[in-house]
């Protein structure tokens, strides 16, 4: 058996042709899903990078990993303590440990582990490759040195590929010599100009006047990105930057494609096309981030296709992004592994039945402190530290109505709000009663002095309101964040 997993940083589901997006960005992604599942309720469980693919590569919740940041106490797994043995776990139940002892050899394409320090994302891997500029690589840095290990290689049985590309995240870097294959088509119809003047007034980390996280900043080397969005030019711009990112991603994920038609494999080569996370694209008001528990931030896509078991279909049920590991286990046939957080969705794959879960709980510690439950049709946001977006404690958005998150509706909807705690509460005494840890990870951060992406930044961002005329903002975050400025 050969296997495929493609991970796309940074890649929403909402710009994938496969995905209903009206611009031709990924033909050779979409070819693959008319071969296999989609699935369009998927999610991490944490975001954003170094806690989604911990808890992918461990098949466990951040608050059971305590790896819930990207920095501080929290960005690191907990150590096991006293039970820990001549190995860890990691190195017998991750993602690539299990797989490995399946009878595979493990591969990676990835500078991941070294971007993050994130060292035991390199755990089970059999062959690391690590392309060396943390995350900074285009396709063009990745795409040889793959077509490399598959002439030399594909023909090989038993192995797993893991490989990452990363010209969807930010800075948007598609060469100037690809051009704009979008430059003629309109924008998603809801990035109207109303709704663009109603985010210029927001303030926070890369809201429409600070898309350079704490200013409007720009690099010239980077010129598909802008430093803010004072019109639908500019709006367009950030857009464009973000879909020609993913097209040219695409282009040489068809360059992969065709070296394994040539070493025929391809066929029969089982394939998983997913994501650490999504990228707000004016949800929320956000642009070009993904440092918030929502739809925008952590629903991802997942594309399945196994040949001789899948067939072309979509699920809509709920999963977990680490649901993938004891779907494996039921897929191969193995005994899942007693640390998993994970449930299997190996009948959606064969078509058996519908086995999504009633609801999920998303986290996100590195940008703000937040967790949410998705359920229904309902996104229910909890805020802990606002990360300087001033964000009330409570949001609820109707996704069905509202799936780009413009309207909060929690204050109309009390008690879908107060269902929405009680399932959270449900999740969090599973939680904690589930692992030999007295302390929530979430806590820690904030113990610590709150998110790593916003501690520190609020001194300089008030000076960068006050220059951009929106001083009116500056008391009540000053309010919201006194310990700032002691």
């Amino acid at each position: 058996m050969r296997m495929l997993f493609l991970d796309l940083d940074s890649t929403s589901p909402n710009h994938l042709g496969c995905y209903g997006y009206h611009r031709n960005t990924s033909p050779n992604i979409d070819k693959i899903a008319c071969e296999g599942v989609r699935f369009t309720n998927y999610y991490t469980s944490d975001a954003p990078c170094a806690p989604s693919r911990a808890a992918l590569s461990s098949g466990r919740f951040g608050i059971h990993t305590g790896l819930v940041g990207h920095g501080g106490t929290a960005a690191d797994f907990r150590h096991e303590g006293i039970s820990r043995m001549f190995r860890d776990v990691l190195t017998k139940e991750s993602l690539p440990a299990f797989l490995r002892s399946a009878g595979m050899k493990t591969v990676l394409f990835s500078p991941f582990g070294e971007r993050h320090s994130q060292w035991t994302f390199y755990s089970g891997f059999s062959e690391i490759h690590n392309s060396g500029k943390g995350g900074m690589e285009s396709a063009e840095d990745v795409t040889p040195g793959v077509l490399s290990w598959i002439e030399q290689n594909a023909k090989n049985d038993d192995w797993f590929l893991y490989l990452n590309y990363w010209d969807p995240h930010t800075p948007y870097r598609a060469p100037e010599e690809f051009g704009n294959p979008f430059a003629d088509d309109p924008l998603p119809a809801w990035l109207t100009e109303e709704m663009l003047e109603r985010h210029k007034k927001k303030v926070g980390p890369h809201s429409a006047r600070d898309i350079n996280m704490y200013d409007n900043k720009t690099n010239p080397n980077f010129p598909r990105h802008p430093g803010e969005l004072l019109d639908m030019s500019g709006l367009r711009n950030m857009i464009d930057g973000y879909d020609c990112g993913i097209r040219y991603m695409d282009e040489h994920i068809g360059m992969l494609f065709e070296a394994l038609r040539r070493a025929d494999v391809m066929d029969d080569l089982v394939i998983f096309i997913s994501a650490d996370h999504g990228e707000n694209q004016g949800q929320l008001g956000i642009y070009g981030e993904h440092g918030t528990a929502d739809h925008g931030t952590c629903r991802i896509p997942m594309i399945v296709r196994w040949p001789g078991v899948t067939q072309a279909h979509v699920d809509e049920g709920l999963h977990y992004h680490l649901d993938l590991l004891p779907t494996l286990a039921d897929m191969l046939g193995k005994k899942p592994c007693q640390s998993w957080d994970g449930q299997s969705y190996a009948p959606a794959l064969t078509g058996q039945r519908e086995c999504g879960r009633d609801y999920l709980v998303l986290s996100q510690c590195a940008h703000v402190c937040q967790r949410s439950v998705r359920f229904g049709e309902w996104l229910y946001m909890r805020t802990y530290h606002d990360g300087y977006h001033m964000f009330p404690k409570e949001m609820l958005y109707n996704l069905k109505d509202d799936p780009n998150e413009q309207f909060d509706v929690a204050s109309s909807n009390p008690d879908i709000c107060k269902e929405a705690v009680y399932l959270l509460n449900e999740w969090h005494d599973d939680m904690m009663l589930s692992m030999p840890y007295d302390v929530d990870p979430l806590w820690t951060v904030m113990k610590e002095g709150g998110p790593f992406h916003a501690k520190g930044r609020l001194k300089g961002y008030l000076e960068h309101l006050k220059s951009t005329g929106r001083e009116e903002a500056i008391p009540e975050l000053v309010s919201r964040h006194p310990k700032e400025f002691k």
